[in-house]
């Protein structure tokens, strides 16, 4: 069935003050020799401040009337370029560019993993975001898998927080503005990059009580414990407490064991990939809470399930069927990053 325009917009939240929008688009430096991709554009305010900056534009809209507006509005425009286009499948430049966008909140991990993922990254992308999901990338309050899968090539850091009422609709949670930049040079060698996040994957998803039983659990007890010890990290310690500078520590020792040693961590993150697209996130940002939170009172036997049985009810927040499994099970909700978007313990 065709998506309509109401739901293309249900998790859509528009910045509705043009001066802060100018004042953001200031504080972050655009010149005019930029190229600005502006990924989901919406109704142009952004795209106006960018262009009025003198850098090239290119807002992408996939919303057919949002798009017929934009043209309109930046039709004597000779440095914006407006095309209607789903944001998550318009390639980004093979040079380099910048991302200014306020995206649908939804969009965000999809967003995140798109632009650190890119051939060519973008040396600089100003993000609107959830806090929750800020944080979860910040690795803040404490670590998460989602923020050491990029801590090696990007730094990420929240340069404005916005009042609720910046934005219309009214997002039911809070919003701030990230400043995702690319390192150089990265902490992790690029032949070592997929080596690096399989080790971390694998460490956060064995589901064993503290990082030494989950790297004893995958590498055996000798070698876990020299690992530990040479990087100076407690066995005790979950995953989550480990800070992102010890994990850079253990995974240079790591990378010096034999190759079959380090072949039991491969292909971790491709199944924790294939795990994540079997799940559906709800997402809290608007009030009222429409349709997306009415979901049936049974889940029927072929629906998803997570790593304890439990059903992943399409259109309604687990977050409350985890933490009681979890709690069941005592297992530390924390260990796992569960922050009512995530099940099986994985950062979505």
């Amino acid at each position: 069935m065709a998506r309509t325009r109401s739901t293309l917009w249900r998790t859509q939240n528009f910045l509705r003050d043009p001066e802060l929008v100018e004042h953001l688009v200031r504080s972050a430096g655009i010149a005019p020799s930029d190229v600005v991709y502006d990924l989901g554009a919406g109704t142009g305010v952004l795209t106006e401040a960018l262009a009025r900056r003198g850098a090239r534009v290119v807002a992408i809209e996939r919303d057919p009337t949002l798009c017929s507006w934009l043209r309109r509005r930046f039709a004597d425009r000779a440095n914006v370029s407006v095309r209607r286009a789903d944001i998550l499948r318009h390639p980004l430049p093979r040079s380099e560019c910048i991302v200014f966008a306020n995206p649908p909140f939804d969009l965000t991990s999809a967003i995140v993993r798109k632009l650190t993922a890119a051939p060519v990254p973008p040396r600089e992308a100003y993000l609107v975001l959830q806090r929750e999901a800020a944080d979860r990338y910040r690795g803040e309050p404490r670590q998460t898998l989602a923020a050491l899968l990029i801590a090696p090539w990007f730094a990420l850091r929240i340069v404005h927080r916005f009042a609720r009422s910046d934005f219309v609709p009214a997002p039911a949670v809070d919003v701030v503005m990230v400043r995702l930049r690319k390192r150089g040079p990265p902490l992790v060698a690029p032949r070592h990059g997929q080596l690096y996040r399989d080790l971390v994957t694998a460490s956060f998803v064995s589901r064993r009580p503290d990082i030494g039983a989950s790297l004893r659990h995958i590498l055996g007890r000798s070698v876990s414990g020299r690992l530990l010890g040479t990087a100076r990290i407690a066995p005790q310690a979950f995953p989550s407490e480990v800070s992102a500078v010890a994990w850079l520590r253990l995974f240079r020792q790591f990378v010096e064991l034999p190759a079959a040693v380090r072949g039991r961590v491969a292909g971790a993150e491709a199944r924790l990939r294939r795990q994540q697209r079997r799940l559906q996130k709800v997402h809290r940002t608007r009030v009222p809470r429409d349709g997306l939170w009415r979901a049936p009172w049974a889940a029927p036997a072929r629906w998803p399930r997570n790593a304890f049985g439990v059903a992943l009810l399409r259109g309604a927040r687990f977050d409350s069927q985890i933490r009681a499994v979890f709690r069941k099970h005592h297992v530390d909700r924390l260990r796992y990053g569960v922050s009512g978007y995530v099940a099986w313990g994985l950062p979505h």
